[in-house]
């Protein structure tokens, strides 16, 4: 428990910082996992749209802080290669 005015602000802030991040975080996560689906499904139009929402919420996370931004690079690396890949088997 904190002792100190500034070190209860501190947690009152680590709070609000956390609750911020996993909203964040659950976010990408369902973006990127729309985005698998539809590449999996095998429609390049769907497979494309998904994706450009994932790499946007991937980018807007790392420049947030909430995901590593070498992390989020190769998230959107390898959702692109998978992507590509459905497009040039049409």
């Amino acid at each position: 428990m904190a002792n100190t005015a500034s070190a209860e602000k501190r947690n009152r802030q680590a709070q609000k910082r956390r609750a911020r991040n996993v909203q964040v975080r659950t976010g990408v996560k369902s973006a990127v996992k729309k985005a698998r689906e539809a590449i999996t499904q095998g429609d390049a139009n769907v497979a494309r749209d998904a994706f450009k929402s994932a790499a946007r919420a991937l980018e807007k996370a790392a420049s947030k802080g909430v995901v590593h931004k070498n992390a989020a690079s190769r998230k959107i690396s390898r959702l692109a290669k998978a992507a590509a890949k459905t497009a040039a088997a049409k």
